[in-house]
C-alpha cells in the first residue's frame, strides 16, 4: 500500500451459514497513506452497511421501501469524474440498503449499476464477473447478500488506494457515508434518548474524521468542493449540545462507580436542521438538471 494516512473502514456483521448459502469477507480495509515525516493519524470511517445494520438491529427490520433510493436510471446522467465517483459510492450503498433489508431483486438491480460505475473509475478488477452469479445464488439469503456487497465495497476501496488514485477513493467514501446517513434520517424518526438519534448524533465525529480525510487530497478542485459542501453540514452537526454523561455503576465488584465521559444531546430543532441538510447534499449529487 501506498503511505499519509490510515484511513480504516470498518464493516458490519455478519453470521456463519452453510457452505452453499454463505460468503465470507475480510471487512476490514487499512490504507496507509503516510508521508515521510508525518505522524500517523487514523481515520475511522464505517462502511455504508453499518448505519442501516445498527437501524435494522433497533426496530427497522420491516422496512422494504427503496423510494427514496438513488434511481439506477440516474446513473447514465452521470459523465464527470466527481458525479462518477460520488454517485458509485452512493450506488454502493444503496446495494447495501437492498441487501440488508431483503430485497433481493432491487439488490441485483444495483449491483448492475454498481459494476457499470465501477468500469467507469477505474475499478472494474475489483468487481469480479463472478459476483452477479453469487447474487442470484444467495438472494434469499440477506445475510450472504450483505457479506457479498460489502466485499464488493471493500474490493473498490482497495482498488483505487493501490493505484493511487486518492482523489477518487475520497469522493466514494464520502458519497457511501453521505448516502447512509440520507437513508438513515429518512428512516428514523426523531425521539429523544432513542439509541438510533443517539448514534446518528455521534456521526459527528465521524464526519469531522471524513473532511480530515477530504483535506488530504483538496488539492483537486471536485474533492476541495465537496469538503467545502461537509464542513456546512459540520457546522449543523456542531449544534448538538454536550454534556456530562451520568456516571454508571459497574458490574457490582466494589460498588465502584465510572465516569460518565461526555455525550451528545441532540434536540430535535437541530436533528431536522442535519436532516434537511443532508437531504439538500445528497440531492445536488444525485439529481441531475
Amino acid at each position: 500500500m501506498s503511505a499519509v494516512t490510515a484511513l480504516m473502514l470498518s464493516s458490519c456483521n455478519n453470521s456463519d451459514v452453510s457452505e452453499e448459502t454463505e460468503e465470507t469477507a475480510d471487512t476490514t480495509t487499512a490504507v496507509d497513506t503516510r508521508p515521510t515525516g508525518v505522524s500517523e493519524t487514523f481515520f475511522q470511517v464505517p462502511s455504508p452497511g453499518e448505519m442501516l445494520t445498527f437501524i435494522k438491529m433497533v426496530g427497522g427490520k420491516n422496512n422494504k421501501s427503496i423510494e427514496f433510493l438513488n434511481n439506477t436510471g440516474n446513473a447514465k446522467n452521470y459523465s464527470d469524474a466527481k458525479s462518477q465517483a460520488l454517485n458509485f459510492g452512493i450506488y454502493s450503498c444503496d446495494l447495501s440498503y437492498c441487501s440488508i433489508f431483503e430485497i433481493g431483486s432491487e439488490a441485483l438491480k444495483y449491483f448492475k449499476v454498481v459494476k457499470s460505475m465501477g468500469d467507469q473509475i477505474g475499478v472494474s478488477t475489483a468487481i469480479k464477473p463472478d459476483v452477479l452469479k453469487r447474487l442470484e445464488k444467495n438472494i434469499s439469503s440477506p445475510d450472504s447478500l450483505a457479506v457479498i456487497t460489502d466485499d464488493v465495497y471493500f474490493s473498490s476501496f482497495e482498488t483505487l488506494e493501490d493505484s493511487r488514485q486518492g482523489p477518487t477513493l475520497a469522493l466514494v467514501v464520502a458519497g457511501g457515508w453521505l448516502e447512509s446517513m440520507f437513508i438513515a434520517t429518512h428512516l428514523a424518526k426523531f425521539e429523544a434518548k432513542s439509541p438510533v438519534i443517539e448514534r446518528l448524533g455521534d456521526q459527528k465525529y465521524t464526519l469531522e474524521n471524513l473532511i480530515e480525510f477530504l483535506k488530504k487530497h483538496e488539492a483537486d478542485p471536485n474533492v476541495s468542493s465537496v469538503k467545502e459542501d461537509f464542513d456546512g453540514l459540520l457546522a449543523e452537526f456542531n449544534k448538538i449540545q454536550e454534556q456530562e454523561a451520568k456516571p454508571v455503576k459497574d458490574d457490582g465488584k466494589g460498588g465502584a462507580t465510572l465516569g460518565g465521559g461526555k455525550q451528545l444531546v441532540m434536540s430535535a430543532e437541530v436533528y431536522q436542521a442535519i436532516s434537511g441538510k443532508i437531504n439538500d447534499l445528497r440531492n445536488s449529487y444525485t439529481l441531475t438538471k
